[in-house]
């Protein structure tokens, strides 16, 4: 719960805090690509100070049409897994990292809801893929459903595991 003053709630405010401190002692820069956070995640780590040692930028692309102009994900990825699969998120974080500065990239993508959702794809479904500057192999990826209590509280949930994901 937040209190007069704060934007976001103590539990999210106290992992940006861990996420900033860890980035720096390992002389980190991160960079997010968000689509159904909507900045959330950004805005999370710029409620810290000194985050501008660690936080390089962040693009919100909510639509498929900005994920493929500002982060170059191909349409046949859209096309062939959807907005919101693995592959759509690696090629966020692949695109988010080539365009920035950062060592570290993640990317959400998913279905916060109350629409939109689909029998494959239900609402809370998000997916979350990072990419670290240097490291070849695999895609790093994850799928989560989440409860589809409220949008607000699938856009949390995704903010924490998309934080988590930021620590080294």
């Amino acid at each position: 719960m937040t209190t007069p003053g704060e934007l976001l709630p103590h539990e999210i405010d106290d992992l940006a805090a861990k996420v900033i401190e860890a980035n720096r002692s390992a002389g980190r820069k991160v960079v997010l690509a968000e689509s159904c956070t909507g900045g959330l995640v950004s805005a999370a780590l710029t409620e810290i100070p000194g985050s501008s040692a660690v936080f390089d930028r962040g693009y919100v692309t909510y639509s498929n049409e900005a994920k493929m102009e500002a982060l170059d994900v191909p349409l046949d990825i859209i096309e062939t897994f959807g907005a919101v699969s693995i592959a759509c998120a690696w090629a966020m974080a692949k695109g988010a990292l080539a365009k920035s500065k950062a060592d570290v990239a993640v990317a959400i993508s998913g279905v916060a809801g109350p629409d939109g959702g689909t029998k494959l794809k239900p609402v809370g479904t998000v997916v979350f893929a990072r990419v670290v500057r240097g490291q070849e192999g695999e895609p790093e990826g994850e799928l989560k459903k989440f409860e589809p209590t409220s949008r607000a509280d699938i856009r949390r949930q995704a903010t924490v595991c998309a934080l988590e994901l930021l620590l080294p």
